[in-house]
């Protein structure tokens, strides 16, 4: 039996690594072939930077990622708190099951009712609604915020009420009781939800479909529209670097965490010894 899970164990990380490997090392191939890799060479990633147009397309969605991921962090938080403090179990149960409903529609009906919302929106006089960024943050907010609740709201269950109450008791005011106490607690789970957010933004294609424009193209975006013609190798490259820089980030938010972990275990640990007499 070790050996048939070992083995299914070997074929399940080959399925999911073979690719990005593959991706990762062609990247490096000069002569731009997937047939035969000939001369390791960093051609494609300097091609990269002289593409204005994917450099844009990577920018703007940086800058959607970043900007749709804080704002859903946000909101996000602020729902988990405020459905743990519902003292309805029945109201409880229904909220958490509605907010859960987003994360199990497919994205192509997310897409599409949000596209049509804005297209209703943007007929209001009063409401000068046009696709491009604003629509794009709007989309990728929303459907980032059932992932931050998901994230923070058990930190905010696993939390002892009597804390709070002792912050109240001893001259705290609700917001500051909050802020000292509440959020440090559930921080874990807000930076979690911030880089799921931050995740999905980034390489959603589907729903950014729908409510985008041509005066704002994202990456997945602007690599769709590559596969039109021939997939540029720079393209490789880009996604090559994408998948350094998330390995990088997972491995600073995983030292980071087992820092904090050692040092709450060496302040938590008990003094031991003999106090001699002087």
């Amino acid at each position: 039996m070790k050996t048939l899970s070992r083995i299914y164990m070997v074929l399940v990380f080959a399925l999911l690594y073979a690719p990005i490997i593959v991706l990762v090392l062609f990247s490096f191939n000069e002569r731009g072939s997937l047939n035969q890799f000939t001369t390791f060479s960093f051609y494609w990633y300097a091609e990269l930077f002289r593409d204005a147009t994917a450099l844009g397309a990577l920018k703007n969605s940086l800058y959607l990622a970043i900007s749709s991921s804080v704002l859903a962090t946000v909101i996000g938080t602020l729902a988990a708190f405020g459905i743990n403090n519902l003292r309805s179990r029945y109201i409880k149960t229904v909220i958490r099951s509605v907010t859960n409903i987003p994360m199990m529609n497919p994205d192509i009906v997310t897409g599409v009712s949000m596209m049509l919302l804005f297209v209703f929106a943007s007929t209001m006089p009063f409401l000068p609604l046009k696709f491009g960024f604003v629509t794009m943050l709007i989309a990728h907010t929303t459907f980032n915020i059932p992932y931050v609740i998901l994230s923070v709201l058990p930190r905010f269950a696993q939390m002892d009420k009597h804390l709070t109450e002792a912050a109240l008791d001893l001259g705290c005011t609700p917001a500051g009781s909050f802020f000292r106490i509440e959020l440090p607690y559930v921080l874990p789970g807000v930076v979690s939800g911030l880089m799921l957010g931050f995740t999905l933004s980034l390489d959603d294609f589907v729903i950014s479909h729908f409510v985008s424009s041509p005066d704002f193209q994202t990456l997945p975006l602007y690599v769709y529209t590559q596969t039109a013609h021939k997939v540029k190798f720079s393209m490789y490259a880009l996604c090559a670097l994408m998948v350094f820089a998330i390995l990088i980030l997972l491995l600073l938010v995983n030292f980071a965490g087992s820092f904090n972990l050692g040092k709450s275990k060496v302040k938590r640990k008990p003094k031991t010894g003999v106090k001699e007499n002087g």
